[in-house]
């Protein structure tokens, strides 16, 4: 017999610790692309996607079979002992497809943090050197070094620490936060003042659309700007397309909007839809500094991950996903400022980058005075705590805890998002 979603998130409490908890109590029984049921029958417009993981959608047939009949064949040799084809032709799929035209390598793991920890050491490798410098607000993993490189306390570092040393941090650029590109260079010079010199750094890492730090793009000057400062210096410019990889942007890769070339690139979550794998793929002078024997993992490169990867590649290029996610992203946006229209008090920003789409919610006495305006968490917190009662799964983020973030999968129709924006606009003005 079926459990409720009450009981199940009952036993779930019993015998998963505190620290990895879940934004709903809803325990799904099955998806299909933009949408979700649970184990109750409840049907959810999915606006969360797993955290930008299925673009894809959930269950997209291609991807399904896919692995079906990988794993008919095998599902584990280690890539390292015994590798396979669909590894190498993902391989060389994804040096294809990163931005620039230098030579490039890849490797496999199996988390995005595993992904940035790579980078770091393929860097200090290749420069000789020992310090990282990465932004306030960005989030680059849970592991201790990523924790480290994450520019935010809590929840993410508190209770963690001591981190690993030689790692700084820089204001990252954000208009809404009055710091302009040129605060942000101007910081970084200072740091090189005091507290380490440049022919000491091996790596600036930045995400080019911050994720779990508010959905703030950086200005395409600012990674230009990054990287004429680690070509002078000799630093390796690493790109944390986690979350922002494989459609989702409007480009297969965001740092494209800017015209840059980063040396190294991180890449998960919307990789393979769902399966877990990630990739460093990077400038092969660079990638090729470790040993060999100096980087990999048991799981790295999964043969089931990579036949999934290569589908969802498939299914972007077949169903022309990344043109779609600019058609979503408008249609997202058009809805999302007209509500802004009426609740100017409220909301105070509306942006997007393809399908990684924001709204900012603020409060104050003030609306016209920028200033004057605060984070308003608690609007935040209930749209999400009442999110399911319309039959939606939304996530928040943002330095402050105050943003609303939408990720829809880029196989949504039309009609779904319609739906699921109407829900929306009914479920804030519930709180209003």
């Amino acid at each position: 017999m079926t459990q409720t979603n009450a009981q199940l998130q009952n036993r779930k409490t019993a015998v998963i610790a505190r620290g990895q908890g879940n934004v709903y109590p809803i325990y799904v029984d099955h998806g299909k692309n933009a949408e979700l049921w649970d184990v109750e029958g409840k049907r959810y417009i999915d606006f969360g996607t797993g955290i930008a993981v299925c673009n894809t959608g959930h269950s997209h047939p291609k991807v399904v079979a896919a692995v079906k009949a990988q794993v008919d064949k095998f599902s584990h040799t280690c890539v390292m002992v015994n590798p396979y084809e669909v590894a190498v032709e993902l391989a060389e799929k994804l040096t294809q497809l990163a931005p620039g035209d230098s030579d490039k390598k890849a490797i496999f793991v199996s988390t995005g943090a595993e992904a940035v920890e790579n980078c770091v050491k393929i860097a200090r490798a290749h420069t000789g050197r020992r310090g990282v410098i990465a932004f306030n607000g960005g989030f680059h993993g849970r592991t201790n070094l990523t924790m480290a490189l994450t520019g935010k306390i809590t929840p993410y570092k508190n209770l963690f620490g001591p981190f690993p040393g030689d790692i700084f941090h820089a204001p990252f650029p954000i208009k809404q936060h009055n710091i302009s590109v040129k605060d942000s260079l101007t910081a970084l010079a200072n740091l090189f003042k005091v507290d380490i010199a440049p022919s000491d750094v091996a790596a600036i890492i930045v995400e080019p659309v911050q994720g779990e730090g508010g959905f703030y793009q950086a200005p395409p000057e600012f990674l230009q700007a990054l990287r004429t400062l680690c070509d002078d210096n000799g630093i390796v410019l690493i790109a944390d397309e986690i979350q922002t990889g494989f459609g989702r942007t409007g480009k297969m890769f965001s740092f494209e909007h800017s015209g840059v070339e980063a040396d190294l690139m991180t890449m998960a979550k919307g990789i393979a839809g769902g399966f877990p794998i990630a990739a460093v793929v990077g400038k092969s002078v660079i990638m090729d500094a470790p040993l060999p024997g100096g980087l990999g993992g048991t799981y790295g490169g999964s043969p089931v991950a990579c036949a999934a990867a290569l589908a969802v590649l498939d299914v972007i290029e077949e169903e022309n996903l990344i043109e779609r996610a600019n058609q979503i992203g408008a249609l997202f946006n058009e809805r999302l400022t007209a509500l802004q229209a009426k609740h100017s008090n409220l909301i105070s920003d509306v942006r997007n980058q393809g399908a990684m789409i924001a709204i900012e919610l603020m409060k104050g006495s003030d609306a016209e005075n920028v200033d004057s305006l605060q984070p308003n968490v608690e609007l935040t917190q209930a749209i999400i705590g009442k999110a399911a009662e319309y039959g939606l799964i939304l996530l928040a983020c943002g330095f402050y805890g105050n943003v609303i973030r939408f990720l829809p999968a880029l196989t949504i129709s039309d009609d779904i998002a319609n739906e699921g924006l109407t829900k929306f606009e009914q479920l804030f003005a519930s709180l209003v």
